[in-house]
């Protein structure tokens, strides 16, 4: 069967295409996330890592400022509030002309953001279980909701990861989700299958090869594997050796109809989309 998937993404009134593959560069101005947890608190490092995407092409910022890594601690909403603005506020001094997104799954946090800022796009990794005034936020602003499938907390999520049927499941989960955020008037919807979250090393791995079945919703679907555990834990390397295993399964994901990828390398993930757009 042939699928129609939607390629053009309304940024708060702004047009965007998404026909050719996009890459999602991550900010983490957080003390603790998995890989690059407390690199960039300060203002200098924080702009220092935006020169760096900027320079490799990115098309999306990320910024995030709370860790949903396995067993992460727990910040208040006011910490994370204050964090993000600290970078937001660099990025608008920078004026930075790429399309912002901020991960979290506070509607507080996210009316905070969307008011404030030029922020088009709210990530939530919950999928609007955590907070259940998020998807009202999103659609009063009109902004894109990447809506990501995850069960528990971050806190939890390990302790749920029986599956009766691991696709079926997640296609079901965002068909329901989908239908309820169209009916609380949100517009633009990307689904994000949440490799690593509430799944096994291999379940990640089964994900990742029937992930084409994900067409079936017609919506963008952004990938985000970097360095993630699913990788250094099957090559028993660290996260700092994990990116050519990344690269890998971003290649793979690309072949399998990924739209966005949510990456820590810049660079070598538009290299993996220059490469597969010349094999097409």
């Amino acid at each position: 069967m042939i699928y129609t998937k939607k390629q053009t993404l309304n940024l708060r009134g702004a047009l965007y295409s998404i026909d050719e593959p996009k890459v999602m560069g991550i900010l983490n101005v957080t003390p603790d996330s998995f890989y690059d947890g407390g690199q960039y608190e300060s203002l200098q490092r924080m702009r220092l890592r935006l020169e760096q995407m900027l320079l490799e092409g990115v098309d999306i910022i990320d910024i995030g400022a709370y860790s949903s890594r396995p067993g992460a601690q727990d910040v208040s909403s006011q910490e994370e509030i204050h964090r993000l603005c600290q970078a937001l506020e660099l990025i608008q001094s920078m004026e930075v002309d790429v399309p912002l997104s901020v991960d979290t799954f506070r509607s507080e946090v996210a009316h905070e953001v969307l008011e404030r800022f030029s922020v088009s796009i709210i990530n939530d990794i919950s999928g609007g279980a955590a907070d259940q005034a998020m998807y009202d936020v999103v659609a009063e602003y009109g902004a894109v909701y990447v809506l990501m499938h995850m069960r528990g907390t971050p806190q939890t999520m390990m302790q749920h990861t029986h599956y009766d049927n691991l696709m079926r499941d997640l296609l079901f989960y965002f068909s329901e989700k989908v239908n309820a955020l169209k009916a609380r008037g949100v517009k633009d919807i990307i689904i994000d299958p949440g490799f690593g979250f509430a799944k096994d090393l291999d379940q990640n791995y089964r994900l990742l090869s029937e992930l084409e079945l994900l067409e079936a919703l017609e919506l963008p679907l952004l990938v985000g594997v970097s360095r993630k555990s699913m990788i250094y834990k099957l090559l028993q390397v660290s996260p700092d050796e994990a990116l050519n295993g990344t690269t890998v399964i971003q290649t793979m994901a690309l072949s399998k109809g990924a739209d966005i990828l949510r990456v820590h390398d810049v660079k070598a993930a538009k290299e993996a989309i220059a490469i597969m757009a010349k094999l097409k």
